[in-house]
């Protein structure tokens, strides 16, 4: 057969956008609100329309562009991305500098690009991990002076390889130190890559406080960059990295109304250093989190380089300079402790997002990150997952893949136009320092965080393995805290040795007409970053600190402290599922049921049906359970509730559910002795608690 010959579609009469929906809401909605019921609305009100259609996009003039070219909506590389893909670049936080090394040569060796090597809670503070003992070591590695930052990139060549340092607050120091690194491999100029990580106001947002003004950490930010510029013309000085407001629930209009807050910030502050405004945008990159919403993401990932093009222009930058490096990190907050093997999954769907999206480098989170310290298991399928899309699944090789698509296109427009009005706001506020200091951002956020969280409660938004099919009988997944004592001990040793060596030029420090250069001659001689810091210091500022959430916390909660009662009464606790009548009428709801209490940590193990009270009752005695629902179809609950229940509640049934919704039929069955009802859409998550209370698991 002539393909010419094979017209479906000539089968079919052409409908328009109006007709298909008069037809919807008739036929399939039968009156109901089609914008309530076809239209999913995200946390920033953006609506995602089940049909898109041409009249959707405005194709007049090609508002997105092309690749490679202003405003860059579909990327700012075209032919370099779609030769070599985007950047790997994994993040490295092993507490020992050495084994933080290790980890690093393994994975680059097996397919990772680049480095991001995170600093300690007690670096990132500015703060002496002698008196900040709970920070040393903590979510980063122990790097506190320049020869343990030397040891834990030893053997890695920063000719070919960019590392990205996340310093915290002692962003300077650490620059220095790395500087130091490269000068002493002799790395030329111009080859070497990364970004120094000076980020002071979003370890602001993250600890809550900083070790010196604000103004005195962007006047820092602002000669490391005019320094690096000169020095390292290859090498970033800034980072916006908006984890610590996207991990406390931002929605992603507000993360990037706050990158692109950020990033005017430091643009005032390299413009008061001297710096023109080309060479001051070429010196910010931008670390934006993604989730496992996939089509949301790649929305975010394109509108984020739109976004920051239409400011940097803004501000008088050429349209080259106004061409974001955008880093996509998977999001922490979509991580669960509880059944970890689904994180698998959701850091898949991210990665996936952010190179459709078209990010430059993109880091995807190992598996197990919420639980502790990855695995080798957990880091080989993160840089394996990375490696499948881009060389098995070639994502690279085609141009913004969701280009021209109207339903994209309209929804890059929407995620664009709500991030604009954000960032507008906090500029009306006095900018991004005068809204955390008020705690405008915190508020805002947690009342977003607020709003999310009730439709977690309620399971409108499942987390699969946590509220939805949960597997509570999984063994639970466990990585144990690296024995620490020795490694802090030489640390402290070595710090002592270099402070008192490089007394002078830390008491030197605070009168240095050229910054930069004094703090580097101090690091060189052994000062560690939290004396160079405290040399600096002009006091500290505090600010409301972002809290940091995992969007299956309120759940979790629930699991551990069934998983504890578990473990001090040998059985978890339990509730008895007395389905009625055959399997057919009794199996939809028997499975919702024991879905909806094991998401609660409370088990409810399965039967086959009871037709005759007296063995129900007695299966129920039993079980030893102390509650126990009703499970079957509408019409035999009419006719056996009336006899079930009451035996029930007259067997030891503390409470009694029943599920479904009772409808007309509720006072009859409240009667008999139901106690409560579980349906879709109510209150899981706190039925649960208020059960766990009852049953003396947690404490009310």
């Amino acid at each position: 057969m002539d393909h010419e010959d094979l017209k479906l579609a000539a089968d079919f009469p052409a409908v328009s956008y109006d007709g298909w929906r008069k037809i919807v809401e008739e036929k399939e909605l039968k009156g109901a609100p089609f914008d309530k019921k076809m239209v999913t609305k995200t946390p920033e009100g953006i609506g995602i329309r089940p049909l898109y259609v041409a009249e959707n996009w405005p194709w007049e003039g090609d508002p997105s562009g092309f690749p490679g070219f202003f405003p860059y909506t579909r990327g700012t590389q075209a032919i370099v991305r779609a030769k070599n893909g985007w950047d790997k670049r994994q993040e490295f936080k092993e507490p020992e500098p050495k084994a933080a090394n290790r980890e690093i040569r393994h994975d680059l060796a097996r397919g990772v690009t680049s480095a991001a090597l995170r600093l300690d809670r007690a670096a990132r503070g500015g703060l002496d991990p002698a008196k900040a003992p709970g920070a040393n070591g903590a979510d980063g590695v122990m790097a506190h002076d320049a020869a343990a930052l030397a040891a834990a990139l030893e053997g890695v060549d920063l000719a070919r390889v960019a590392v990205q340092i996340e310093p915290g607050a002692a962003f300077l120091p650490a620059a220095m130190a790395f500087s130091g690194l490269l000068a002493k491999q002799e790395v030329d100029a111009a080859a070497a890559r990364g970004n120094f990580g000076a980020d002071p106001l979003g370890t602001l947002a993250e600890l809550g406080r900083l070790p010196y003004a604000v103004e005195t950490g962007l006047a820092q930010l602002g000669a490391l960059a005019a320094w690096t510029a000169e020095t390292w013309p290859g090498i970033r000085a800034a980072q916006v990295d908006t984890s610590a407001y996207h991990h406390a629930g931002a929605s992603e209009a507000h993360d990037l109304g706050i990158a692109l807050a950020t990033g005017v910030a430091y643009l005032k502050a390299m413009e008061a250093a001297g710096m023109g405004i080309d060479d001051a945008c070429r010196q910010i990159g931008f670390t934006l989190c993604t989730d496992q919403k996939q089509y949301v993401q790649i929305a975010k990932m394109r509108a984020a380089r739109k976004l920051w093009g239409a400011v940097a222009t803004s501000c008088g930058a050429s349209d080259e300079a106004a061409a974001m490096q955008l880093r996509a990190k998977s999001a922490q907050r979509m991580f669960t402790r509880t059944d970890p093997w689904v994180n698998m999954l959701r850091a898949t769907v991210s990665t996936f997002a952010a190179a459709v999206g078209g990010a430059d480098i993109v880091t995807c989170l190992p598996f197990d990150d919420a639980i502790g310290l990855p695995d080798s298991m957990g880091r080989r399928i993160a840089r394996n997952t990375q490696i499948i899309l881009m060389e098995e699944s070639n994502l690279f090789r085609v141009l913004d893949q969701a280009g021209g698509a109207w339903s994209m296109e309209s929804l890059t427009d929407e995620m664009a136009e709500n991030a604009w009005a954000f960032f507008r706001e906090i500029e009306a506020k006095g900018g991004i320092v005068e809204v955390l200091r008020s705690g405008f951002l915190k508020d805002t956020i947690a009342a977003t965080m607020a709003a999310r969280d009730k439709e977690i409660a309620k399971r409108k938004t499942p987390i699969t393995g946590v509220s939805e099919f949960p597997n509570i009988t999984e063994k639970v997944v466990e990585r144990p805290r690296p024995d620490l004592s020795a490694a802090a001990a030489a640390d402290a040793a070595r710090r002592a040795k270099g402070d008192a060596a490089s007394a002078a030029h830390l008491a030197a420090l605070a009168k240095a007409e050229d910054l930069v250069s004094a703090v580097c001659e101090a690091v060189g001689a052994g000062a560690s970053f939290a004396a160079v810091v405290a040399a600096l210091a002009d006091g500290e500022v505090a600010v409301p600190a972002m809290p940091k959430r995992h969007l299956a916390d309120s759940f979790e909660r629930l699991r551990d402290a069934a998983t504890a009662y578990g473990k001090t009464t040998g059985k978890l606790p339990q509730v008895f599922l007395a389905n009625l009548g055959p399997v057919s009428k009794h199996t939809g709801r028997a499975t919702f049921a024991k879905n909806f209490f094991e998401a609660g940590g409370i088990q409810a193990p399965g039967n086959g049906g009871f037709s005759d009270v007296e063995a129900c009752v007695a299966a129920f005695k039993q079980s030893g359970a102390r509650i126990a629902i009703i499970c079957s179809a509408d019409a035999l609950y009419e006719e056996m509730v009336p006899t079930f229940a009451p035996a029930l509640k007259a067997a030891g049934a503390e409470t009694l559910y029943l599920a479904g919704v009772p409808g007309d039929k509720k006072d009859a069955y409240d009667a008999a002795g139901i106690d409560a009802y579980i349906f879709m859409g109510c209150e899981v998550l706190g039925m649960l608690t208020e059960q766990l209370v009852r049953l003396g698991v947690i404490e009310k």
